[in-house]
């Protein structure tokens, strides 16, 4: 197949090269004849301007970058489409990366990226990477965290107080009379995981007759939830929680499959309450709906873009950190 370049387009209309990138960036500089003639040109010839280039050759792409750590997560596709939403409102585009919460394909994301010279990228981090994204702010590449915040304020950021979620979280349990709480949640280098521990530890640490045990996975997943919700089940009456608080709502959803196995499992809430984090959708339609600490995800999204639009048109702007407060949703996997 014959690629159809503006030469093309110029020898048919007769024209020069320049009448026609007029035609097609600057139209209000020609003739109204000449602009129909080129536009029949192109019409005739099937062209298509190749925006990717002339978007490279002006430094800057009109695409925004977003990579986020788990795309199966309906919480970082509501981010998304908040994200786009408001990219759209200004002539842009958004490409999701998904790094799976693996930092090797979060660094493979970013490469691309910066070799396509986006016009910004947000991402959620497995880690700290503030040094890399103060590498891509000097290639004149901004961006922003979106559900965390960076170590020394360097870089914006659009997150949620965790420790006041996870806070949230553990005094609702123990306002429902609970006093052997255990947290699920991992891995705990994903600071989002880590801050909502804290918040439950605070919670706890002012009620000295409540413990928290603490049970570790090795994914925010369903499957990893169903994982532990089924090593609970192995314990002994006496050593199982009587409330459980999931990392997010994709594992509460987990545990709560194994808790009701037909033959052996548990009641929700009457032997042990739980709640979930994020607030997705499908919370609200478990078969026991679930309590959750919900997160305004898009808004999340659309603040980050308000945020890394500002820095792309002045690369001098400081650093802002937007912080919104979380949420109590109770449902019946916590009433009595």
């Amino acid at each position: 197949m014959t690629v159809v370049s503006v030469r093309d387009v110029a020898e048919r209309a007769g024209v020069s090269v320049g009448t026609v990138s007029n035609v097609m960036n600057h139209p209000e500089k020609v003739s109204a004849a000449t602009v129909a003639r080129v536009r029949s040109a192109i019409d005739d010839l099937g062209f298509i301007r190749n925006d990717a280039a002339r978007q490279l050759r002006d430094g800057r792409s009109k695409t925004i970058g977003l990579i986020v750590l788990d795309v199966r997560n309906p919480f970082f596709t509501d981010i998304a489409r908040g994200a786009e939403d408001q990219a759209a409102a200004a002539g842009l585009t958004v490409t999701l990366g998904n790094s799976d919460e693996n930092t090797d394909r979060e660094s493979t994301y970013l490469d691309l990226f910066e070799q396509q010279r986006v016009h910004g990228v947000l991402i959620s981090p497995y880690a700290d990477i503030t040094q890399r994204l103060l590498r891509l702010r000097k290639r004149g590449i901004p961006a922003v965290l979106v559900d965390r915040t960076s170590t020394d304020l360097s870089v914006s950021s659009v997150s949620v107080d965790d420790i006041a979620g996870g806070r949230l979280a553990v005094e609702h349990l123990i306002a429902q009379g609970r006093r052997r709480i255990a947290y699920i949640g991992g891995p705990m280098e994903i600071r989002q995981v880590a801050d909502r521990l804290e918040g439950a530890r605070h919670a706890v640490a002012v009620n000295p007759d409540v413990t928290l045990d603490v049970i570790p996975i090795d994914a925010l997943s369903v499957i990893a939830g169903r994982a532990a919700g089924a090593e609970i089940l192995t314990r002994p009456a006496a050593q199982r929680p009587d409330a459980i608080f999931a990392a997010n709502d994709l594992v509460a959803m987990g545990v709560l499959q194994a808790l009701m196995m037909q033959g052996h499992g548990m009641l929700v809430p009457e032997q042990i309450a739980l709640i979930g984090y994020d607030d997705i959708d499908f919370a609200s339609a478990a078969v026991v709906p679930l309590s959750s600490i919900r997160q305004p995800s898009a808004l999340i999204g659309q603040t980050a873009v308000e945020i890394l639009l500002d820095e792309a048109a002045d690369p001098t702007i400081e650093a802002r950190q937007v912080v919104f407060q979380p949420e109590l949703v109770v449902r019946a996997s916590t009433r009595r």
